[in-house]
């Protein structure tokens, strides 16, 4: 321990132990524990007591019949647990009869104290420190805290109630791991009496009527089996696995979703996953639970690796079921096929839909989510007619190359249910059935299940379809986009969803344009993306820019989008857009600029009103927000389209790089916004690459080049930037203007007629200037400097110091427990006033 620490403690300790002193918060608690754990898990806690008698005393005096506070019995309580996990120190304390004192009868069980949950917690907390020995096993069984923490299981805080399921499953692993494991039997009968005490207690528990005290035993078991990999287990699911399958006999189940949470956790158990009886009981849960319950289940079935293909196939039929329902409450002629037809069971019966809204909203948004995750697993798709074909004949795909990949994945039937749902929330479906118009009265106008089958419609994507199915995706698609009632969300929605088609509609390899028919719907799309960008709604116009950003950025070569897109008037709306009143809109506006100049499709406006006022180019624009916009998100967008536009080689920064970064440096290194200066480094970092190369093993320039380099960016001013930077306010600036001056440092071999650094002429006057920048004087500029000073101050400079320095956290100094002790102290006065370090 620190010796100023040390000297500190016993006034710390008196405090802690006076109920008439103010109580710490918890935090200061909390770290004070962290700090023991720390200094007892590096050394020994009976060597950390016995030259500190000052905490045993505190341990001691808790006992007292006094007024003290919750808060520091709890303290004390898991102290105590602290100390006593190291066996020598636990029978130090044993020897003082102070652990009794303080876990059993004699202490905080038997006082008003334990009405508190916080003196229940750390009651809890201090237990499960200490069990870490044999002797920690024999006190909590002789001392009857087992029964306690049974009891403890039931808990009103929720909090409590969880520690003490947890503790249970340590005490258990204790009882049975360490050097004996191998000896132990997998017939819990010969188990040690705490081990057996437990799992009769979690026996009593499953076959109890009361499903409170069924999710105890079952978050108590799910707790075991995902953490603890002794053979053990095998005896325990072997023990228990007939009670819990026997749940499913009870009518309606109890605790479902602990019993879900039990059956995946032993499932992903590589001591238990081999288990034949294990696979059985989950398919007899799929069957007894509703699909809203089983669908966790039935999710988790098909991420496992090591499953039976027909409990694959069950788990998937349970997902597919909702919306299955739908297609069949929503099929305008007989003969549509089914969903599951062939592969995955009984369509859920129509007078099974949930009688509420906000069940059946919350089925089929869980069912989308979790079919939305499986989705990634398929692969790359097979051709739409073969993937029809095979459902409608019902006939098994070829052996996937992933085992958790559903197959056949049924890409026809799920557009066309997505499609239909996202009908019926719009209100264009026109169900013929009693089930789809209930369908079509819950899910009308309903934003939730709206964003939920946009998401999953986008994932769709990868699959692609039959071709009468994507033109009703794209269709209903535009309705959502040209529909006044589509909420901002859900438009935002609705563009992502086109973008993800619009890309994977493009032509097969080779062909430089796009799929005929996404072709066709550009046009209508772009008129729609005219509209929006109008919209008085902030977030509407915003979400159309950011689709335009991408799609440019993927589709901005091909003919037919540049010819469609330059006939429209989308280009210069966005060019208005510059002048949003909305800061975001600016931002976003800003880098669809930038996409669309890069790719020359920001023509000048053919209006005769501008046709005498010279038009400002796509650059001049950009520096204009750079240097007059009031807020940083604009202004940060432009210097992430200058560093982009910098290093593809954009036309007009080709033409004469140096002057564009200078430029863009002197902009920047003046801007208030942190972020904004981080990107001008960044930008200085893409110039110094071109001009030296990459860092690499071989990092040095050639010195030719080198030469060259440094006078272009000393007339760029980059050093100036740099070394300002080096000393910023913000951290994250000075780190980066580190790394860029390191990178500099490394290409800069030092030629062998080079002068010594004391004979640079300008050397003096630059170091006194960072003397002056580092101190706060941020005011007088270099000047001009000699590539030769430069390079002696840069290997003058202890760069790899100040890197390390800058990666500590600001806080570091007020985080030690130093630190902690002296503001704990000087919050009751102990201290001096010179003494605190109050932060």
């Amino acid at each position: 321990m620190d010796p100023e620490c040390a000297r500190l403690l016993p006034a710390l300790c008196d405090v802690l132990a006076d109920p008439r002193q103010p109580v710490a918060d918890d935090a200061c608690l909390e770290k004070l524990l962290d700090w023991f754990k720390a200094v007892t898990e590096a050394g020994s806690s009976l060597l950390l007591l016995q030259d500190h008698p000052c905490l045993v005393e505190l341990l001691f005096h808790v006992l007292k019949p006094q007024d003290l506070s919750s808060r520091i019995l709890s303290f004390a309580l898991r102290l105590a647990g602290i100390f006593a996990a190291q066996e020598n120190c636990f029978q130090y304390l044993q020897q003082g009869e102070l652990l009794p004192g303080l876990f059993g009868e004699p202490g905080p069980l038997g006082a008003a104290a334990w009405a508190a949950p916080s003196v229940r917690s750390g009651w809890i907390q201090g237990l499960h420190s200490l069990a870490q020995h044999p002797s920690a096993l024999r006190f909590l069984a002789d001392s009857g805290a087992v029964d306690t923490i049974f009891s403890l299981q039931g808990d009103p805080s929720l909090f409590v109630a969880s520690a003490a399921g947890q503790l249970l499953v340590r005490v258990l692993d204790l009882a049975l791991c360490g050097p004996a494991e191998g000896r132990i039997s997998l017939q819990a009968w010969d188990w040690p009496a705490c081990a057996r005490k437990i799992v009769c207690h979690l026996e009593d528990c499953l076959r109890s009527k009361a499903t409170p005290r069924v999710m105890q035993a079952l978050h108590v078991l799910t707790t075991a089996f995902g953490h603890c990999h002794g053979l053990w287990t095998q005896g325990l699911w072997v023990q228990l696995s007939p009670l819990v399958a026997r749940l499913l006999e009870k009518d309606p189940v109890p605790a479902p979703h602990a019993l879900v949470d039990l059956l995946l956790s032993v499932a992903r158990s590589s001591m238990l996953s081999s288990d034949p009886g294990l696979w059985e009981t989950a398919a007899q849960t799929l069957s007894h639970l509703s699909p809203t319950q089983a669908g966790p289940l039935a999710a988790g079935i098909l991420k496992l690796q090591d499953c039976p293909q027909a409990l694959r196939i069950q788990a998937f039929g349970v997902l597919l079921q909702p919306l299955a329902f739908v297609l069949e409450a929503t099929a305008q002629a007989p003969g549509m096929p089914g969903l599951l037809e062939g592969a995955a069971g009984d369509l859920m019966a129509m007078d099974t839909l949930p009688p509420s809204k906000s069940a059946c909203v919350g089925l089929l948004c869980s069912a989308l989510a979790h079919l939305e995750l499986l989705q990634p697993l398929v692969g790359v798709a097979r051709p739409a007619s073969a993937l029809a074909a095979g459902l409608v004949a019902g006939t098994d795909a070829p052996a996937p190359p992933q085992p958790q990949r559903p197959s056949p994945w049924p890409q026809a039937p799920l557009l066309a249910a997505v499609v239909a749902i996202l009908r019926l929330c719009n209100g264009s479906a026109a169900p013929s059935s009693e089930a789809g118009g209930r369908l079509c009265a819950m899910l009308g106008g309903c934003v939730r299940v709206q964003r939920a089958a946009l998401d999953f419609l986008g994932v769709l994507s990868q699959g692609l379809g039959p071709q009468e199915l994507v033109t009703q995706v794209f269709a209903i698609l535009l309705e959502y986009l040209v529909s006044p009632d589509s909420s901002p969300t859900v438009l935002k929605k609705a563009f992502q969803a086109t973008l993800r088609w619009l890309l994977s509609s493009a032509a097969p390899p080779g062909c430089c344009d796009l799929e005929p028919y996404a072709q066709l719907v550009l046009g209508e799309l772009l008129s729609v993306l005219r509209k929006r960008l109008c919209s008085p709604c902030w977030e509407v116009r915003d979400s159309g820019l950011e689709f335009l950003t991408q799609m440019t950025r993927h589709r901005g070569g091909q003919a037919g989008f540049r010819q469609a897109l330059l006939a429209s008037e989308v280009p210069e709306l966005t060019r208005q857009l510059l002048q949003d009143p909305e800061s975001y809109v600016r931002a976003s506006a800003v880098a669809a600029v930038g996409q669309l100049s890069s790719w020359g499709l920001l023509a000048a406006p053919s209006s005769p009103e501008h046709a005498a006022t010279p038009q400002k180019t796509p650059l001049e624009e950009l520096l204009l927000v750079l240097t007059t916009d009031s807020e940083g998100f604009p202004r940060r967008a432009v210097m992430r389209v200058f560093t982009e536009w910098l290093r593809d080689g954009y036309a007009d920064v080709a033409e004469d790089p140096e002057r564009f970064v200078a430029r863009v440096l002197q902009a920047a290194s003046g801007d208030l916004d942190w972020e904004v200066r981080v990107q001008g480094l960044e930008l200085a970092l893409a110039f110094l690459e071109q001009l030296l190369g990459p860092c690499g093993p071989s990092a040095a320039a050639p010195p030719g080049a080198l030469a060259q380099a440094l006078q272009a960016l000393c007339r760029v001013q980059l050093f100036e930037f740099a070394f300002r930077s080096l000393f910023d306010c913000d951290r994250p600036v000075a780190q980066k203007s580190c790394d860029l001056l390191l990178f500099l440092r490394a290409k800069a071999t030092p030629p062998s007629n080079s002068q010594e650094v004391g004979d640079g002429p300008d050397v003096t006057s630059v170091e006194a200037a960072l003397r002056r920048w580092q101190a706060g004087e941020q005011g007088q500029p270099l000047g001009e400097l000699a590539p030769e000073a430069v390079l002696a101050v840069l290997r003058s400079m202890d760069l790899e110091a100040l890197q390390d320095t800058l990666a500590e956290s600001s806080d570091h100094v007020e985080r030690s427990p130093q630190s902690l002790l002296q503001d704990m102290l000087a919050t009751v006065g102990v201290l001096g006033d010179n003494e605190a370090d109050c932060y």
